[in-house]
């Protein structure tokens, strides 16, 4: 059996994370740490890891990048892996997530999703067909609570493309501020931000006189909290290192 430590479980994804350990036979939740440090659960909760007196053997996180130095300073001193579903991080926090990846394995995704990483895929194959013969346009739309724009997954699919480009493109969020033609080497990149969306992106390829698209959405956020303990399952036997859905579908198929 699996014991889990949950970041942010008083959040609404944070209790479909606990919801999903519960169901999943390999998994029992050990601990929480969430800021407000209220328990609904059968497990206690920790306003921070200083108050953890439990060693999980993994830890799931879905929180907010402001919670992500000390995580991983529990992760790195105690030996505990992390799956990191959060996105929004800075420059200097990734280099941190990298960092600590060389003492203790971490699986990081923008989208825990096994769709969006398909799409992913597709992307890639597609960019390979059409190149640069078709412009990219990516649109992503959240729900308005959302607080990070672009995406983190829109940003997955962007760096996949560019992966597979001959050419490295430029990422351009906002057009209103200039006024001229499109550029071959552009990827655009929009978000939409209204009512209850729970996700959905879209991937244009736009060439003359033909259009391209290829589109997921996401129906509940149950799907992320799936994929993020199934990731935990996963990483709990890795060595150190950086892991993603692609290494861990990888090891599956």
């Amino acid at each position: 059996m699996i014991n889990v430590a949950i970041v942010g479980c008083n959040g609404k994804m944070g209790g479909f994370v606990a919801q999903s350990v519960s169901e999943n036979p390999n998994t029992q939740a050990l601990f929480g740490v969430d800021a407000f440090g209220e328990s609904r659960y059968d497990f206690p909760v920790y306003k921070s890891f200083d108050e953890a007196q439990q060693k999980p053997d993994v830890i799931i996180d879905f929180s907010h990048p402001s919670t992500l130095e000390g995580m991983l300073g529990y992760a790195v001193s105690n030996g505990v892996p992390c799956v990191i579903c959060t996105t929004g991080y800075s420059e200097e926090q990734r280099e941190q997530i990298a960092e600590a990846s060389k003492s203790v394995a971490i699986f990081c995704s923008g989208n825990m999703s096994l769709g969006i990483n398909l799409l992913i895929e597709l992307c890639k194959q597609a960019t390979k067909v059409l190149g640069g013969g078709f412009d990219i346009e990516i649109v992503e739309k959240h729900h308005n609570l959302k607080v990070d724009a672009p995406s983190g997954t829109a940003l997955m699919l962007a760096d996949a493309i560019s992966e597979t480009l001959p050419q490295e493109p430029q990422y351009v969020y906002d057009r209103h501020a200039y006024r001229k033609k499109r550029s071959k080497d552009e990827i655009g990149i929009h978000a939409v931000r209204g009512g209850t969306i729970v996700g959905e992106h879209e991937v244009i390829f736009a060439g003359h006189d033909e259009v391209i698209t290829l589109t997921h959405q996401a129906q509940s956020k149950e799907v992320f909290a799936v994929g993020s303990v199934n990731a935990a399952v996963f990483l709990a036997a890795q060595p150190a290192g950086m892991y993603d859905m692609g290494k861990m579908l990888a090891s599956v198929l």
